[in-house]
């Protein structure tokens, strides 16, 4: 079975919120942190994953995805805080996986 995932990402100080969709996690987040695509998360240095969700198909992750991006940004907050209430790197670990 294959998973999707809702993601969203911030930049070190935590001014600017990304969210997107993938159907492999690992490899989209290694993407953004070094900064293959030159598009909004490069230019505003976006490469800290602070939340993620997985969806058993690509449908529901991108139904979800558009339900985020249509929140306020105080919800988009809460909804990190709710499981990462530190706004840790979720990825920091992840390192293994890069190299």
């Amino acid at each position: 079975m294959h998973f999707s995932y809702v993601y969203i990402l911030t930049n070190k100080n935590h001014t600017v919120l990304y969210i997107g969709v993938t159907s492999n996690l690992i490899k989209r987040i290694y993407q953004h942190k070094i900064k293959a695509y030159k598009g909004f998360t490069a230019r505003y240095n976006c490469d800290q994953l602070v939340y993620y969700q997985e969806f058993p198909n690509i449908s529901q992750a991108i139904e979800y995805e558009k339900k985020i991006k249509a929140g306020s940004r105080k919800a988009k907050e809460k909804l990190i805080a709710s499981l990462n209430p530190e706004w840790h790197d979720l990825a920091a670990d992840w390192l293994f996986f890069f190299q």
